[in-house]
Order: structure tokens, then C-alpha cells, then sequence
């Protein structure tokens, strides 16, 4: 029976009929990060102990006619991101380097409950906070396309290893583009959900033992097959705590019932954020392909947004999320930078120091900058089930670890655009909430992945989800790197 690159899902239900035991994968798995993943490091912890000490219960439960639920006995990995009980869990942390937990993060024990068995933690950068996963712990994860390159960043080892079939299910952290991008690079599947239907608690930052959940940032799951996204969105998303005792979350169907039905708008380029000519011929095919399955696709549709305009807002607000996790000096010297500079002043990386020193009233405002750029893409959501536009503007790029982000140089169309481009359209539909599907587009002509966001209107999830089906069923699947396909050695 095939376990490699097969759904988490149909992996539970093999398990639960007895065609496959939940050790049988869990040593599949262990035996595959061992053999490839030293090239990659994008596993940074294991259990493995543990790991089948729970599969061996599993399967004991299946001789009993008991059933965990949906993962019954399926190994998956973790973004290191997030709190988990009996794992080291670093954020990518030095002061963390050892630290264990007492608690499991919200969203990581709804996969447990669900009867996953968490083999391990997959590698993120310092605090999440870069678009590269590498840290003083673990060093850097490799990109299983083209090892020289980066897998992205903050899940970027959380998209190497579905990439690599190292895990068959992956559960990440998205605030600017942390989903996405990894996604886009690596070829995998991912989903940002809409902002606050997924609990944020465990998630470091801020850290273990927070309660209150923090502006932006959404967490969603990764996989290999849009599938899995569906299943596991149905498992994590809910309220959590008291709300759970009265809330629940429904959210709507998709928003069409036939292709012939969908109405698609393209945004594939933009002189706010100038986009490779390999990542626009993804982009412009992905659109081609809906148009020849019947839907309604125009290439000029936009919501009544300043693009510009939207990445200093979201800019600052993304950086107040970021200073309370910042030392002191920090803090103090962004607001010595801000009080000093001329008020219009929005260039890099001064506009992220206004995100750091941006005081009460000043947040109030940018919030409110923030809804009406919400109801413009509401009002667009009135003619449009989804958006299709980039994820990055560029494909996966080689390692660059220049200590200063604002150093660092993206090469789009052979010319330097600024490192920090990378937010710009992961920005455009975060800063309105809204949910993205990230799905593989096509090659570049060095044969580097590229990815599309699928966006539709807030609470949307299953409009983009379904639109993401369609593309993987008629556009392009999951396809695996050169030479990950080969089950065993």
C-alpha cells in the first residue's frame, strides 16, 4: 500500500480499515527524514520514541473498533512556531533552545484530538520574523527543488518537508506571507485562513501563556493535496475557550456551484510591487486555464485600493503586532527615528519604525485605514468570487542571510528591487483578513516552483478552496521534486 504523498486523510482511513498500521507509516516517515532530510534540515526535532510508542496504541485502539478520529494514528509535523507538550519548541529562539513546553498549543492539539501523532517540529527563522527559515539553533532549511535556494520563511520548513514527503500534513503560521510564500516555493499546497476562526494561542511570539490573540496574524494548514486543507480547516477552525461554551462557526458554502458560474479577476503584475516575467507567465496560465474550464476571468478587475497606500498600513500595523517582542532600545530608537524624520516619510525601513513606535492613537487610526480598505474589498467581492494574483514576486531565491533585511536585493526581470518587496502582495490581501489559498501554478524555465494566491471575500474559505480544487484538478497537482518520488530506497 502507497503511503508517499498520499492524502493524511486516506492515510487515517487505511489505518482505521487495516489496510496500512499506524507504525507501519509512522516508520516510514522516521526512516524518510533520516535519509533526506540531513540535506534539507528541515525537521529540526523528533520524537521518535514517542512517535511510535503512540502509533503502537493506535493501532491496539483499531483491534479494539475504537476510532481517534479523521488522523487516527497519522504521523505529522509541527511548525516550531507553536507550543507542543514533550517537544522542544523554539521559535527559532537561541534564549529557547531548550525550552519544553508545559502546554500544547490550541491548534496543534486539535490535530492530536483528531488522533495525529506528532513526529516532530519543522524549521522557521528567529521569532518567525523573516522570509527565510534559518536561526542560530538549526541553521538553515534548504529549498528540495534546488538545495542553493531558500524554502521561504516562516513555514519554509514546514513546506520543504511536505515538498520532500517527509510529512503528509503540516499546520503553519501566516502574517505576512508566512503560509504563502513557503508554499509558493516549494510547490505545496497551503491555506491562510480568514483572520480570527483558527485560535492563535501557543504561537511564539508572543509566546506560551498569552491569552489575547494578536492583530493579523492567522494560523492554517499545509499539504499536498487541497483536500487535506479542507479536512484539516474543518478541524481547526472554532472558537476556543469560553466562546466555545455558545459560539460556533459555520462558515457559507462556496460562493458558485458551476465553473460556469465563477467570476475571476486577475491581478498578475503591478508597478507597486513589479512581479518576474517566469512568476507572470504562471500567473496569465493559471488565468487561461479558468477561462478555458468556462469561467468568467477579466484581467483588469480591481478593488477601489490604493496598493501603495495599503502597504503602509499594513506595514505599521504588522510592526505593532512585532514590538512588544522587541528589546527596549529597539523600540526607543524606532520612535527617536520617527520623531526626527519628515511626517511623509513612508520609504524603508522607516515605515517599519513607525509600525514599532506607533502609540495608541496612532493604532486607532491605521485600524481605521484599515476597514475602509476592508469595505472597498468587500464591495469587490459583490461582483467577484476570487482573486488570482502572485504570491511573491519572485520564485524561490538562493540563501541570502545578510544580517540587514534592508540590504538584502531581490533579481526581478534581470534588475534590484528591495528584499522587503516580498510583503507587498502577501500584504495585499492579508491586511483585509482575507483568506488565501496558495496553489501551485507551474515551472519556472530552471525549473523552480511557482504558486498563485486564490483570494475570496472575508469568511470566504470555502470559495477559494473550491476554486484551488478546480486548479488542481484541471491546472496543475501536487508534482514531487526530482528524485523525492521514489517511495523507498
Amino acid at each position: 500500500m502507497k503511503i508517499l504523498y498520499r492524502s493524511a486523510f486516506a492515510l487515517a482511513a487505511d489505518i482505521r480499515e487495516g489496510r496500512l498500521s499506524s507504525r507501519e507509516v509512522v516508520a516510514f516517515f522516521l526512516e524518510r527524514i533520516e535519509r533526506l532530510n540531513p540535506a534539507l534540515n528541515a525537521v529540526v526535532a523528533l520524537d521518535p520514541e514517542g512517535a511510535l510508542a503512540r502509533a503502537e496504541a493506535a493501532d491496539q485502539a483499531v483491534a479494539r473498533g475504537e476510532f481517534w478520529g479523521p488522523l487516527h494514528g497519522v504521523p505529522v509535523t509541527i511548525k516550531d512556531a507553536f507550543c507542543t507538550r514533550g517537544l522542544v519548541s523554539t521559535g527559532g529562539d537561541p534564549r529557547r533552545r531548550d525550552a519544553m513546553p508545559e502546554v500544547t498549543a490550541p491548534a496543534v492539539q486539535r490535530y492530536i484530538d483528531a488522533g495525529a501523532i506528532v513526529l516532530g517540529k519543522t524549521n522557521v527563522p528567529f521569532m518567525s520574523a523573516d522570509l527565510q527559515a534559518y536561526n542560530e539553533i538549526y541553521g538553515a532549511t534548504n529549498n528540495p527543488w534546488n538545495t542553493g535556494r531558500t524554502s521561504g520563511g516562516s513555514s519554509g520548513g514546514a513546506a520543504a518537508a511536505l515538498a520532500a514527503g517527509l510529512t503528509p500534513l503540516e499546520l503553519g503560521s501566516d502574517i505576512g506571507g508566512s503560509i504563502r510564500t513557503p508554499c509558493h516555493f516549494n510547490g505545496v499546497f497551503g491555506h491562510k485562513t480568514s483572520y480570527g476562526i483558527v485560535p492563535h494561542g501557543g504561537h511564539i511570539p508572543p509566546g506560551e501563556g498569552v491569552l489575547s490573540e494578536p492583530d493579523l496574524s492567522v494560523v492554517g494548514p499545509l499539504g499536498t493535496c487541497v483536500e487535506d486543507l479542507e479536512r484539516a480547516l474543518d478541524l481547526l477552525a472554532g472558537p476556543e475557550g469560553d466562546a466555545a461554551s455558545a459560539w460556533r462557526l459555520q462558515l457559507p458554502p462556496p460562493s458558485f456551484r458551476d465553473v460556469s458560474q465563477l467570476r475571476v479577476a486577475v491581478w498578475a503584475d503591478d508597478g507597486f510591487c513589479p512581479v518576474d516575467r517566469e512568476v507572470l507567465r504562471c500567473v496569465e496560465l493559471v488565468a487561461g486555464s479558468l477561462q478555458q474550464l468556462g469561467a468568467t476571468v477579466d484581467m483588469d478587475a480591481r478593488p477601489a485600493i490604493d496598493p501603495e497606500a495599503n502597504h503602509h498600513n499594513y506595514t505599521q500595523l504588522m510592526m505593532a503586532v512585532m514590538a512588544p517582542g522587541m528589546p527596549a532600545k529597539v523600540r526607543e530608537a524606532a520612535a527617536e527615528a520617527v520623531a526626527a524624520a519628515d511626517p511623509e516619510d513612508m520609504r524603508e525601513p522607516l515605515l517599519q519604525m513607525r509600525g514599532l513606535a506607533l502609540g495608541h492613537g496612532e493604532w486607532l487610526r491605521q485600524r481605521e485605514i484599515r476597514e475602509r480598505t476592508r469595505a472597498a474589498w468587500a464591495r469587490f467581492f459583490e461582483d467577484w468570487d476570487v482573486l488570482i494574483c502572485p504570491c511573491a514576486p519572485v520564485a524561490a531565491f538562493p540563501h541570502d542571510h545578510t544580517p540587514d533585511l534592508q540590504q538584502r536585493r531581490l533579481q526581478v526581470n534581470g534588475g534590484p528591487q528591495p528584499y522587503t518587496n516580498l510583503l507587498r502582495w502577501a500584504g495585499l490581501t492579508l491586511n483585509a483578513l482575507l483568506p488565501v489559498t496558495a496553489v501551485p501554478a507551474g515551472l519556472t524555465l530552471d525549473g523552480l516552483p511557482v504558486g498563485v494566491q486564490v483570494v475570496s471575500r472575508y469568511l470566504g474559505d470555502r470559495t477559494s478552496l473550491a476554486v484551488a480544487r478546480l486548479l488542481e484538478g484541471h491546472h496543475r497537482a501536487f508534482v514531487a521534486p526530482p528524485g523525492y518520488a521514489i517511495e523507498r530506497s
